[in-house]
């Protein structure tokens, strides 16, 4: 289970009305949404992996702090949501110490992973994680359905288990279903709150005969309907954020309640790790 700890208004969707430059007149809902899925996580006996933007650890370090003492993963999600590949190897370099500084002084422990905001993974940002001393990844999502969606030279298709893509360095795909030779988005996000969960769990099911874990993801923001609606954006960025946002909690209640999740660190090599 794996959580991408930003709020409603720092979503990729919107960039093209809200400047992260105004981020601080926003209304936050962060810490209550987030309450919402620690809650559900905790009365179904289930971890997760947060990726924490930077922004968020600096201006609610005590919502951090509180999700690491539920026994949650803390990993860096990038500071300000800055596409990967739209940025330069310095400029990558910089955000990913400063998100990585915040996260440890804020939880007091080492942060393991990465996740590229809107999976705009590249092989170039893998070789920085790795000289970085990361171990792992979990940015590449193996479908053709998206046009922001990065992609790695190492990938082979269909191999969408958790493989090492380097020495002490691990790729933990977001999980896909694969029908008649398609890749269809299966993990969680828009394509969740979209389809019907009697059809959605059948190919959880069917993802877990193939691989040996199934990696969902989620945003605190799609747990809540009432949020502020940003004006002016085309059907398409519409769509994506507020389809079915009323469906969410019910949906990933039922989700908890049928699968039990764990964190990213407890699938890897305990050598790698200093598990708690």
């Amino acid at each position: 289970m794996t959580v991408d700890l930003e709020d409603w208004f720092q979503v990729e969707n919107f960039k093209t009305q809200i400047n992260p430059n105004d981020w601080v007149s926003y209304e936050y809902r962060i810490e209550k949404n987030t309450d919402v899925i620690l809650s559900l996580l905790d009365s179904n006996n289930s971890k997760a992996t947060f990726f924490s933007l930077g922004w968020i650890a600096k201006k609610f370090p005590q919502l951090v702090s509180k999700i690491y003492s539920c026994g949650h993963e803390i990993s860096s999600h990038g500071y300000n949501h800055n596409l990967a590949y739209n940025q330069s190897k310095n400029d990558f370099l910089e955000d990913l110490a400063i998100t990585k500084d915040l996260l440890e002084d804020t939880i007091g422990e080492k942060v393991y992973g990465f996740r590229a905001p809107s999976f705009s993974i590249t092989d170039q940002v893998i070789e920085v994680l790795q000289e970085e001393k990361y171990i792992y990844d979990s940015s590449l999502f193996p479908s053709m359905f998206h046009d922001r969606y990065g992609k790695l030279s190492k990938y082979k298709k269909n191999q969408s288990d958790l493989y090492e893509i380097g020495k002490d360095f691990y790729e933990i795909p977001l999980s896909s279903l694969n029908l008649f030779g398609v890749d269809l988005p299966w993990a969680g996000g828009g394509y969740f709150r979209s389809i019907p969960y009697s059809i959605f769990r059948l190919g959880i099911h069917k993802c877990l005969k193939k691989n040996s874990y199934y990696n969902f993801y989620i945003h605190p923001w799609e747990f809540d309907p009432e949020q502020p609606r940003v004006e002016n954006l085309d059907w398409n960025r519409r769509f994506r954020h507020y389809n079915n946002l009323s469906s969410t909690k019910e949906k990933f209640e039922k989700l908890l309640k049928e699968f039990q999740f764990s964190r990213i660190i407890d699938i890897l090599p305990e050598k790698l790790v200093g598990k708690k």
